[in-house]
């Protein structure tokens, strides 16, 4: 990956790397359990720093939605909880890590589809780059600090979700 402060390409380069966990979480022959661990403690992380350092930024610019970084905030609620739903099924192998699989990445494609389509466009329009380089760097800091946390763990998406 290109190194970049702008948080817009920053935020995008986790979306890619969501969707290649996926197609490993999707693979009898790769380390599921593996696969899923670093994908909770990237979904929650990047989540997370969104909603403390880069969506209240944006909120203040005429240009970009309120409704859609909120619409936004409320998606990632939907997330925590199939990725809840995913961390929770004891066999990699059953029918049932399949459903949930695939409930989760419905729920993240979607929301990192909208994300792109809305929020981060209108950054990239309204935004300009001196300050996306801040929000990067305020959004690198705060998900690497999250990801220390062991974010991802299921106790604490747990917490998130019953939060």
């Amino acid at each position: 990956m290109a190194e970049t402060q702008d948080v817009v390409e920053l935020i995008l380069q986790d979306h890619r790397r969501m969707e290649d966990l996926f197609r490993l979480m999707r693979s009898v022959e790769a380390d599921r359990e593996a696969a899923l661990r670093e994908f909770a403690d990237l979904l929650v992380a990047h989540a997370l720093a969104e909603e403390s350092e880069v969506y209240p930024a944006l909120k203040r610019y005429k240009n970009i939605d309120d409704e859609e970084v909120e619409h936004g905030e409320h998606e990632h609620e939907e997330g925590n909880q199939a990725l809840l739903d995913l961390l929770e099924v004891a066999d990699v192998g059953s029918e049932e890590w399949d459903a949930k699989l695939e409930a989760l990445v419905e729920a993240v494609t979607h929301h990192a589809d909208e994300e792109e389509r809305t929020i981060l466009n209108g950054a990239r329009e309204n935004v300009a780059m001196e300050r996306r380089e801040e929000l990067g760097a305020a959004f690198l800091d705060e998900r690497e600090r999250q990801l220390k946390a062991d974010c991802g763990s299921l106790d604490n998406v747990r917490r998130i979700v019953q939060s």
